[in-house]
């Protein structure tokens, strides 16, 4: 048990490396689908397009929400973002950083997804198989076929096994085409996402960088705030029912003693060690009034000051008092240099 607890003590200060992790095993995991998944075109005119489409785009959406649900952050989110505000103000930059972390997380492996299946190109291949330019590539001034049956011809050319349109366009000049369609899209998608990457991880400091670094830091202590609120919950909790099971049974023990006229025992010594830790709380309704005004009204982000060194104190002993109004060298030094 030990090891499994420094263990998950590990994945709980590197959180965001693991999280880094997760999304790039997920992103490995989209494409090992992808070549795992047997594609069959329905090959039918009204279901090509649906068919074609849903595979391109349904699983990169999935992987997106599951990049979110794996991501412990996201409850942390929702929480900050619908609590009422109390004594504490909310501050929207910092909501938007925190989500757009998330996003940038969540979005790689459905990146992964999208220029793999476009690289691949069967999906472009079976969705506008229909919208071939017969001008252009094939016979279209067939006879015999009406607008019906052409769409009809065209829907099987991702089907090689059924494809009898031979005469009205040659299948391997259709499939070469819509191939290379979306294997440029594939590629202008890679340097879309590229770039955007580029510009979102190396510009967006140098234009606020006191805006960034302000919702990077509050946005940590949020994180922070809540694990240490955690921990000292569960410290509570576990000192509270400590002292309620070790009450019951002394008083238990005592009933029992008193039955059989033997004296009562004295309260084991780690009792009152538990009891300091309630913080003064000790029973269920002040803790439900605490976790709900927590929830209500968070205290204010505002440390109150230490009080001021008299000149009797250890650290103004033997100093002369000075001036109020007369800096000292240390404060005049720091302006300087400022």
């Amino acid at each position: 048990m030990d090891k499994f607890r420094m263990i998950f003590q590990f994945f709980q200060s590197n959180q965001e490396s693991f999280m880094n992790g997760i999304c790039g095993i997920m992103a490995l995991a989209s494409t090992q689908m992808y070549s795992a998944f047997d594609f069959n075109c329905p090959c039918l005119p009204h279901y090509n397009l649906a068919y074609g489409l849903g595979i391109l785009l349904v699983p990169p959406f999935i992987l997106f929400l599951l990049g979110f649900v794996l991501n412990n952050n996201i409850s942390m989110l929702a929480e900050e973002w619908r609590r009422p505000r109390g004594r504490r103000g909310k501050d929207a930059a910092v909501l938007r950083y925190m989500c757009c972390s998330m996003a940038q997380r969540a979005m790689i492996a459905p990146v992964v997804w999208l220029a793999v299946t476009l690289l691949d190109g069967k999906c472009i291949t079976c969705a506008f198989c229909t919208s071939v330019p017969l001008e252009s590539l094939g016979n279209a001034s067939h006879p015999h076929l009406s607008q019906g049956e052409v769409q009809r011809v065209l829907a099987r050319i991702p089907c090689k096994e059924i494809y009898n349109g031979q005469q009205l366009i040659a299948n391997e000049v259709a499939v070469r085409y819509l191939r290379c369609i979306s294997q440029a899209l594939g590629w202008c998608f890679v340097l879309l996402m590229t770039t955007l990457a580029f510009l979102v991880r190396s510009l967006r400091p140098c234009f606020s960088q006191a805006a960034f670094l302000k919702s990077r830091y509050w946005s940590h202590y949020i994180d922070i705030e809540r694990k240490l609120f955690d921990e000292t919950c569960a410290e509570h909790a576990r000192s509270f029912a400590k002292v309620c099971i070790q009450q019951f049974f002394e008083g238990m023990s005592t009933d029992l003693e008193a039955a059989h006229r033997h004296l009562p025992r004295k309260a084991p010594a780690d009792a009152g060690e538990a009891a300091e830790k309630l913080l003064g709380i000790t029973d269920q309704g002040t803790m439900n009034m605490a976790l709900k005004s927590w929830h209500r009204c968070k205290p204010p982000l505002h440390l109150h000051p230490p009080a001021q060194p008299t000149g009797n104190s250890w650290a103004g002993e033997g100093q002369p008092p000075t001036h109020p109004s007369a800096p000292r060298k240390e404060t005049a030094a720091y302006y300087s240099w400022v």
